[in-house]
């Protein structure tokens, strides 16, 4: 009796980019399973927040409906990540109209000083999330990658050690470097602005 033996090889990015705009669904669909955790960190790590979902969500669509203009000249996975970063940052323009124009609308009606009130908040902690995400992204990459790990992401030290494959002590020691010099910048960010 003779047995055939057929292995199964993994596609690489470009033979499932190649399938899915010829229509093959199932093949997109390995290239989101792929990626989603990358574009997902992408956009956090740009300031998307709790809205990091939606964004690569969006960015996914895009990449899909954008798959005829994916030349190779890059990855599959840099290609998308450009989109994610892209979505993030109109997601910062729409944050900031919709910040100004509840500021607008709340001095438009000098009556109701709750909603003033509560509109102001939402520009202040609109232009402190600015800040933030500014000074993030001044931060060497290994630092900003520590400080989305434990403060954005909300993970656990053991979590953070898991998936960023540091020691422990690095961990804490880049934690405790990088803790101080975002605080630092938004120091110098907040006399700048007075």
């Amino acid at each position: 009796m003779t047995v055939i033996r057929t292995e199964v090889f993994p596609l690489d990015d470009q033979a499932l980019v190649i399938r899915a705009r010829a229509g093959d669904l199932e093949a997109y669909n390995l290239l989101v399973a792929r990626h989603t955790a990358s574009a997902y960190r992408t956009a956090v790590l740009l300031g998307a927040g709790s809205d990091s979902e939606d964004v690569i969500q969006e960015a996914f669509v895009k990449a899909y409906r954008k798959l005829s203009r994916f030349r190779g000249d890059a990855s599959f996975r840099s290609w998308l990540l450009t989109i994610v970063a892209n979505e993030t940052r109109n997601l910062h323009r729409s944050r900031g109209r919709r910040d100004g124009l509840v500021l607008r609308a709340a001095a438009a009606d000098p009556a109701s000083e709750i909603v003033e009130d509560d509109a102001v908040g939402a520009v202040l902690a609109g232009e402190r999330r600015a800040s933030l995400v500014q000074a993030l992204r001044q931060l060497p990459v290994r630092d900003r990658e520590v400080i989305v790990c434990r403060y954005f992401l909300d993970l656990t030290e053991e979590e953070t050690v898991a998936a960023l494959g540091w020691p422990r002590g690095t961990v804490k020691s880049r934690t405790s470097r990088a803790l101080a010099k975002l605080r630092s910048l938004l120091d110098r960010e907040e006399v700048r602005h007075g």
